[in-house]
């Protein structure tokens, strides 16, 4: 009886697995409902750095980003977790990366429409440099970042609030992108 009930599990067990894998689909099956949506969470809801997923329009441009999304947790983020004047990927675990429909100017310079992973390169009391580069698809972020990709660099001056933002967010807002942690605010102009 209790071999019958081991075996019953263990095949109770295998074609959940089955089920779960044939119903996962693509990541470029999204229906157009989907596409609508301004943020949202993938189903990871245990990562440490929940994955987000934000578009907007931009005038009539359409931008969509994808970042983890890691909390301060108590820990020093600016000059320690993410030191200053190192590529940082914007983000936690994979690259972050931009999606654009259309060709934009970006802090006024010219970007092709396509994908682009996003990285910044934090800077004390000075401007930071925030890049566009071709490899997009990137697992390990800035471990795998190659200067020679690089599309676009640009450099952008943080402002900093009065209070915390646990968790880091990007948001498409009708001048750009808005980048925020901690206290920083960084305002990228997309036209």
């Amino acid at each position: 009886m209790r071999k019958i009930t081991r075996n019953f599990y263990y095949l109770l067990v295998m074609m959940l697995l089955v089920f779960i894998w044939s119903c996962s689909g693509n990541s470029s099956d999204v229906t157009e409902s989907e596409e609508k949506q301004t943020e949202e969470v993938a189903p990871e809801e245990e990562r440490a750095s929940p994955l987000r997923t934000v578009s907007g329009e931009i005038g009539d441009k359409r931008i969509t980003v994808q970042y983890g999304s890691p909390g301060i947790k108590g820990r020093v983020i600016w000059g320690d977790l993410v030191p200053y004047g190192e590529v940082w990927r914007t983000g936690a675990n994979e690259a972050t990366f931009i999606s654009l429909e259309e060709d934009v100017l970006v802090e006024g310079e010219p970007l092709k429409a396509g994908k682009y992973s996003m990285f910044t390169i934090p800077r004390e009391n000075e401007p930071w440099t925030v890049i566009f580069n071709s490899e997009w698809d990137l697992e390990h972020g800035h471990f795998q970042y190659k200067e020679e990709n690089d599309v676009l660099r640009v450099t952008v001056s943080p402002e900093w609030a009065s209070s915390d933002q646990e968790w880091l967010s990007i948001a498409v807002v009708p001048e750009g992108l808005e980048v925020k942690w901690e206290k920083l605010i960084l305002p990228v102009s997309i036209e």
